[in-house]
């Protein structure tokens, strides 16, 4: 799958049972009363955001939460939430030990709803929610970081991830896994599951990828050339 479309979102939707507060919170996330009209236009905030770097706001179910935290157990230190949404997992962490617990979304409304949904939990002050593109993100200090973002996000941002984060991080995907990883441990099934990456088997297993494809290219350039030598061979002989 390439995309997370917004006929793959309402399916999910339809599938679900949101509820009137589950529904109120999409239309404030999003700014608009009705979410059937924001998926067919740019969210608020993402106008200057290319089509295919956009992420849909689907609120994590409990399910979800639970199986991106069950994936998390036991670990110290910092929790960034990447594109953080309506806060739920920043709110979750914290209350699972992680401080801090950080939340990063581009989107002005998801900001101020998840600063409510800190108020309403009397965590005000105690998390973070900040508006800034993640790709501006410093990670190099993160120990924990979860994404629920779509395929052709993950599929940039694992480059990013490589390039930042220490060697004892662990990122966790939910919804969707990154495309060209291999998780470490995975939690749930469906659209509930959760995938976990160890930062350092993940760079170990991508120089081997690198080292076998340096390989084969090397088998191939030898290869033509023992064809150019013959080829010469037989035009001397």
């Amino acid at each position: 799958m390439d995309e997370y479309t917004p006929d793959e979102l309402l399916a999910e939707l339809k599938g679900r049972r949101l509820g009137g507060w589950g529904v109120a919170q999409i239309a404030a996330g999003t700014g608009l009363a009705v979410y059937a009209m924001w998926v067919g236009i740019l969210q608020p905030g993402f106008r200057k955001v290319p089509l295919r770097l956009q992420v849909p706001y689907l609120p994590a179910s409990k399910a979800q939460v639970q199986n991106v935290m069950t994936l998390l157990r036991g670990r110290p230190g910092t929790l960034v939430d990447l594109g953080s949404g309506d806060g739920r997992i920043v709110l979750e962490a914290h209350r699972q030990g992680f401080h801090p617990a950080i939340g990063y979304e581009l989107n002005p409304w998801l900001v101020r709803l998840s600063r409510f949904h800190a108020w309403r939990a009397g965590l005000h002050g105690k998390v973070s929610y900040r508006r800034e593109d993640l790709w501006k993100v410093n990670l190099t200090d993160c120990k924990n970081v979860t994404v629920f973002l779509a395929p052709s996000v993950l599929s940039l941002l694992q480059d990013k991830l490589e390039a930042e984060l220490p060697d004892d991080a662990l990122v966790v995907a939910g919804r969707f896994p990154f495309p060209n990883w291999t998780p470490s441990r995975t939690e749930g099934q469906g659209v509930d599951q959760a995938w976990a990456y160890n930062m350092h088997g993940q760079r170990h297993n991508t120089c081997k990828k690198r080292s076998t494809l340096y390989s084969m290219g090397g088998d191939v350039v030898s290869e033509e050339k023992r064809s150019t030598e013959s080829d010469t061979s037989v035009h001397m002989l």
